[in-house]
C-alpha cells in the first residue's frame, strides 16, 4: 500500500487553504492537450458512509457486506489504517474494535462532520475525472483506479493507493479552522492545519498515485537524486493538472512560492557551497525533504521541503531541452543523475 501522507514522510503534503481563483497568477500557463476524446469518469465511493450503516447489534454480517464489496479496500483499511490488525470473519479482537469504533460518539460525530462537509463529491469527482483523463492522454497504459472516501479518526491519511483502489481520507480536509485539529496541535501543528482542505484532495490523491507506480529510489540516494525524484513527481502534477494553481501542487503560500521565484539562484548556491548535492546523510536529507515549517540554514521566508522546488525546476529545465522526452519516459528514467547533468541546471 503506498500511503503518501502518511508513509514516506509521516507528515501531510497538502497545501494551502485559500480559494483557488486568489492564485490564478500561480499557475501553470503551458497550453493543455485535448483531452475531450477520453472517456473516463469517476464516481467517487462513499466507504466511509457505508462503514457507519453497518449494524451495531450485528457487526460481524456488516463487515462481511463490506468485505465482499470492497474485497481490496477493505482488508487494509481494518488493518493498516486503523490498525485492528488482520480482518477476518471470525476474529473475535476484530469485531471487537469494530464494535467500539462503530458506537464512539466521537467518531460517529466525525463521520457526521464529514458528511455535512461532503454532502456529496461531484466536484472531487469532476476533478480527478480530469487528472485522470490528462494521465490517460500522457501514459497510455493508464488505467483509472476505483475511488473511494472514508474516514481512519483523524490518522494522518489523506490519501492512500492499494493496488488498483484510491482511497481518499475526508477526515483530513475538513478546513483549517476544524476544531478537533486544534485539540492535536502537537501531531498537527499550524503549519501543517492551515492546509487541511478541499482544494489539496485531487494534488494529493494525483501524487499518492505517482508515488505507488514511480516510487522514490531507496534509502542511500543521493541528495541530487532525491531532489530530482520530487522534480519529477511535480512536473508530472503540472501535465496532469494543467489548470491547478502552482501552490496548491506544491504546497507552498504564494509568499513562498514567490520567495523561491526570486531566490532561486541562491537557493541552489547554498547547496553546492556546503557541499550538499551528493550527500547520502540521511540526517541532513531529511532537512530538505521534510515537512516543516521553514527550512533549516535558509532565511525564515524559505519553505519546508524545499527539496521539492530544486528538483521541480531540474526537471522542467531537463524537459525544456528534450523536448522529444514524453512525460512516461520521464517518470520511468531510472538515472536521476543524468537528468540532473543534462538539465545544465545553474539558475541567474
Amino acid at each position: 500500500m503506498q500511503n503518501y501522507i502518511n508513509k514516506y514522510f509521516f507528515r501531510l503534503l497538502l497545501g494551502t487553504g485559500l480559494a483557488l481563483s486568489l492564485f490564478s497568477s500561480c499557475g501553470t500557463k503551458s497550453k493543455a492537450p485535448d483531452i475531450s476524446q477520453i472517456a473516463i469518469n469517476v464516481k467517487v465511493e462513499r466507504f466511509d458512509q457505508a462503514l457507519m450503516r453497518v449494524d451495531t447489534n450485528n457487526v460481524a454480517s456488516g463487515l462481511k457486506l463490506l468485505n465482499e464489496t470492497y474485497p481490496v479496500f477493505f482488508p487494509v483499511f481494518v488493518e493498516h489504517i486503523m490498525n485492528m490488525g488482520p480482518y477476518s470473519d471470525s476474529s473475535a479482537l476484530v469485531m471487537k474494535q469494530m464494535h467500539n469504533m462503530l458506537t464512539n460518539k466521537d467518531i460517529r460525530g466525525l463521520a457526521e462532520e464529514v458528511d455535512l462537509k461532503f454532502p456529496n463529491t461531484q466536484q472531487i469527482a469532476k476533478e480527478l475525472s480530469e487528472a485522470f483523463r490528462y494521465t490517460k492522454y500522457y501514459i497510455p497504459s493508464f488505467n483509472a483506479p476505483k475511488v473511494v472516501g472514508f474516514i481512519s479518526a483523524i490518522s494522518n491519511f489523506g490519501a492512500v493507493t492499494v493496488d488498483s483502489v484510491l482511497g481518499i481520507g475526508l477526515d483530513m480536509y475538513l478546513g483549517e479552522d476544524f476544531p478537533i485539529y486544534g485539540l492535536l496541535a502537537e501531531e498537527f501543528p499550524a503549519y501543517m492545519v492551515r492546509k487541511f482542505t478541499p482544494q489539496y484532495i485531487v494534488p494529493n490523491a494525483m501524487r499518492a498515485w505517482a508515488q505507488q507506480h514511480y516510487p522514490f529510489r531507496a534509502d542511500g540516494a543521493k541528495l541530487i537524486e532525491q531532489f530530482v525524484d520530487m522534480g519529477k513527481q511535480q512536473y508530472f502534477l503540472d501535465k496532469v493538472m494543467p489548470n491547478t494553481p502552482d501552490t496548491l501542487k506544491i504546497g507552498y503560500t504564494a509568499a513562498q512560492l514567490k520567495w523561491c521565484e526570486q531566490n532561486e539562484e541562491m537557493i541552489y548556491k547554498y547547496f553546492v557551497m556546503n557541499e550538499l548535492l551528493y550527500t547520502t546523510d540521511f540526517q541532513k536529507i531529511m532537512h530538505y525533504t521534510n515537512e516543516t515549517p521553514s527550512t533549516q540554514g535558509m532565511p525564515g521566508e524559505a519553505p519546508g521541503q524545499i527539496g521539492y522546488y530544486v528538483g521541480w525546476q531540474i526537471v522542467k529545465q531537463y524537459m525544456e531541452k528534450h523536448p522529444d522526452v514524453t512525460l512516461q519516459q520521464l517518470m520511468e528514467h531510472k538515472d536521476a543523475l543524468q537528468i540532473f547533468t543534462e538539465s545544465k541546471y545553474r539558475p541567474r
